[in-house]
């Protein structure tokens, strides 16, 4: 093709991905809230909450080579900022939170205060994983720590952030968490169409994290995340400081991490130490894995298919779903080192290659070539 001509296959290897979050748009906007009961539609929602999340690990780890297995840290930071708004609304104005006349004297921290604020609580669920991320990745990644040592400092933060939250049971309810919301910014939560509306955030949020991420992947900076993932030496030789490429992709990670914790509030109606303990942050990178790391729609995808496997092994087998779901894991990775999103690689790579038809000029005898 030209220059300057217009060519289908090239529009669509340019935007073919901006054309599939559409679709998948008009699946999770348009079919799942007219199609689905009112308990997938809610299980999808929490689908969603995990998605967002495993949307920032591709990000970090299939593009920026970061296996980050702490993510349950800031998905519960923008959790618990969500749920400490709910109970204090749950409570009314200058009341406290039930647990803490339960498990301590009534006395309410000073720092629970500001929560009562739904807009200081929506700058809280994005700005307190920046800031920890921030802190924590400048930290460790100018040190120029990576692989199996970032790995083992990140989920060792998880580890440290669930037994914090269980030690403090007059604070932050302990190992039962928060939950008994009734209100979600006013609305009330036992209403079916509140909560189709709260799904249908969910999954709004999804759609515009693909679309941010699906920008990065064709900018510069994508380019330059992928750059430092494979050849970081060279990067550094290049001028740029691989630390802070990064740190920008691991606090972006860490922002929609809390985001989709603070999604996921008022659509399971709980957040514990369970939901942000290191287990729980190994499931999302399975989730990730599961789908394939490095692709635009195989986190997402991979978390909810996850999700859905779990509830729907577990209803048909209650005690041996866990096993099902190890087997499939082990079958990916072994078969599919890249996710469910190398399958089409792999069919293509199948194929028979075509082999150019000779010419009568190919099949001419040499002497007949040199006389001509």
């Amino acid at each position: 093709d030209g220059g300057g001509t217009f060519s289908p296959a090239r529009l669509l290897k340019s935007y073919g991905g901006l054309v599939a979050i559409g679709v998948l748009a008009l699946v999770l906007l348009v079919w799942a809230p007219d199609s689905l009961s009112a308990f997938r539609l809610g299980n999808l929602g929490k689908y969603c909450a995990w998605a967002i999340a495993a949307i920032g690990i591709g990000l970090a780890w299939g593009r920026g080579g970061m296996l980050v297995m702490g993510q349950g840290v800031y998905f519960g930071l923008g959790g618990y900022a969500m749920a400490m708004h709910m109970k204090l609304e749950a409570a009314g104005p200058g009341n406290v939170p039930d647990f803490m006349t339960l498990y301590g004297d009534g006395t309410m921290p000073s720092w629970w205060e500001p929560f009562r604020s739904g807009p200081f609580t929506l700058f809280a669920v994005v700005a307190l994983p920046a800031f920890v991320s921030f802190v924590l990745g400048y930290g460790i990644l100018k040190r120029r720590v990576k692989g199996a040592y970032f790995a083992i400092l990140t989920q060792a933060l998880a580890v440290a952030f669930a037994t914090l939250l269980v030690a403090t049971i007059k604070q932050t309810g302990g190992f039962n968490g928060l939950n008994t919301f009734t209100t979600f910014y006013g609305q009330n939560l036992y209403d079916p169409e509140v909560k189709k509306r709260i799904y249908l955030i969910a999954a709004g949020v999804v759609i515009a994290c693909l679309v941010i991420v699906w920008q990065i992947y064709r900018s510069r900076f994508g380019e330059l995340l992928v750059a430092t993932r494979d050849a970081e030496e060279r990067v550094r030789f290049l001028g740029y400081d691989p630390a802070n490429v990064k740190l920008v992709a691991y606090v972006l990670a860490a922002v929609m991490a809390g985001i989709g914790g603070a999604v996921f509030v008022p659509i399971a109606g709980i957040i514990s130490p369970s939901n942000v303990d290191a287990a729980a942050s190994i499931l999302l990178l399975a989730g990730v894995a599961l789908g394939g790391r490095a692709s635009l729609f195989g986190p997402a995808l991979g978390a909810i298919a996850v999700g859905f496997g779990q509830s729907a092994l577990s209803e048909r087998f209650p005690t041996q779903w866990t096993y099902f779901q190890g087997a499939l894991f082990i079958v990916v990775i072994l078969l599919l080192p890249g996710g469910l999103a190398s399958i089409g690689s792999k069919l293509k790579a199948l194929r028979p290659t075509r082999t150019a038809t000779p010419t009568a000029a190919d099949e001419a005898p040499a002497d007949a070539v040199a006389v001509a």
